[in-house]
């Protein structure tokens, strides 16, 4: 196989590069809230589900995370009181992820902060076609890190996207 050409190996380093640097400075952008970018994604994911609530497997797609990540997280957010695991009625050997009172109204109030910080960090240098070509490239390179189409981004999308 050919070694990437200049061009690639710069996409490449820029791509790792925000990959490396976007959590962390999300996560500065929140840390008066007590909550990580990550657990406000989990948090949202549960606060627009179905009564709050969605099987760990389903959070886990919504979320983009592996199970035993997801698992660590919704933990600590247990001990918060923000989040609860429940039996799932539906099956007996599914658990249940639970927003709680606390654990909407922490969502409710650090969702505007988030949202600022993602379009400060993110967005503030695009236009609208800037934003839809961020979209399409991110989706490009999420099929093919994602070919089951296992994550809620790339669920929806035809084969070929």
């Amino acid at each position: 196989m050919d070694e990437l050409r200049t061009h690639e190996r710069l996409a490449v380093a820029r791509l790792h590069a925000l990959l490396e640097l976007l959590p962390a400075s999300l996560d500065r952008e929140l840390a008066g809230s007590g909550l990580t970018s990550f657990e406000v994604t989990l948090l949202g994911a549960l606060h627009e589900a179905d009564a709050h609530r969605l099987r760990l497997t389903a959070l886990a797609a919504r979320t983009n995370a592996t199970l035993p990540r997801l698992s660590r997280v919704v933990t600590g957010l247990e001990r918060k009181s923000l989040v609860l695991r429940v039996a799932c009625s539906e099956d007996g050997r599914a658990t249940n992820a639970v927003l709680t009172t606390a654990g909407a109204r922490a969502y409710e109030d650090v969702r505007p902060r988030y949202d600022d910080a993602a379009r400060r960090l993110i967005l503030a240098g695009l236009d609208d076609a800037g934003v839809a070509s961020l979209a399409e490239l991110s989706l490009a390179i999420l099929l093919t890190l994602d070919p089951e189409r296992r994550l809620a981004v790339t669920a929806g999308q035809p084969a070929g996207s």
